[in-house]
C-alpha cells in the first residue's frame, strides 16, 4: 500500500482549512441540497437544467470536502520557531536576489493548501521554494525552474 502524502502547513493554514471545511459542511452543503430539492419539484429531471447544475455543484462540493478532510488528516504542522533562525523552511519569509544584480524579492513559504502568489505566499512544492528550503542566509543557491535555472543569494530569513 502506498504511503499517504503529508501536507506541510503552518498552524494558520490549518485553521484556515478547518474554517473552510466548516463552511462547506454547514453552509454550502445544505444550500445545494435545498437547490436540488427545489429543482426536483419542477418535475421531469431529464430536461431540468437547474437540477443538473445543482447536482454538478454538489459533486464539486463533496470532492472539495474530501480533499480538505484528507489534507487535515495528513497535515504536518511546521513550527518555524523550532527551526534554525537562518534556515529557509515552511512558515518563514525569505528575501533573496537573483544574481548578479536583480532587485531583492521576498516570499513566505507555506504549504500547498495555503499558497497565494498574489499575497506573496508560495507553495513549498514550487520550484523556487524547493530550491531554497534547507539553505541559509548568505548562501548562493542554484534553483531549477521551468525556464532553466537561476542563481540566487539568500539575504534574509525571518519567521512569518
Amino acid at each position: 500500500m502506498a504511503e499517504d502524502k503529508t501536507y506541510p502547513m503552518t498552524e494558520e493554514g490549518q485553521v484556515k482549512l478547518e474554517h473552510e471545511l466548516e463552511d462547506l459542511k454547514i453552509n454550502q452543503r445544505p444550500e445545494i441540497i435545498n437547490r436540488i430539492k427545489i429543482a426536483r419539484s419542477y418535475g421531469d429531471l431529464s430536461e431540468n437544467s437547474e437540477y443538473e447544475s445543482a447536482k454538478n455543484e454538489q459533486s464539486l462540493l463533496e470532492n472539495r470536502i474530501k480533499t480538505v478532510e484528507h489534507m487535515l488528516q495528513y497535515a504536518e504542522i511546521i513550527d518555524s520557531d523550532q527551526i534554525d533562525a537562518t534556515e529557509v523552511s515552511v512558515g518563514k519569509v525569505v528575501t533573496f536576489k537573483e544574481l548578479p544584480d536583480e532587485e531583492p524579492e521576498s516570499y513566505t513559504i507555506v504549504g500547498a493548501a495555503e499558497a497565494d502568489p498574489m499575497e506573496g505566499k508560495i507553495s513549498n512544492d514550487s520550484p523556487i521554494a524547493k530550491g531554497l528550503i534547507g539553505h541559509h542566509i548568505d548562501e548562493e543557491v542554484d534553483i531549477s525552474i521551468p525556464a532553466g535555472s537561476m542563481k540566487v543569494k539568500i539575504l534574509k530569513v525571518e519567521n512569518a
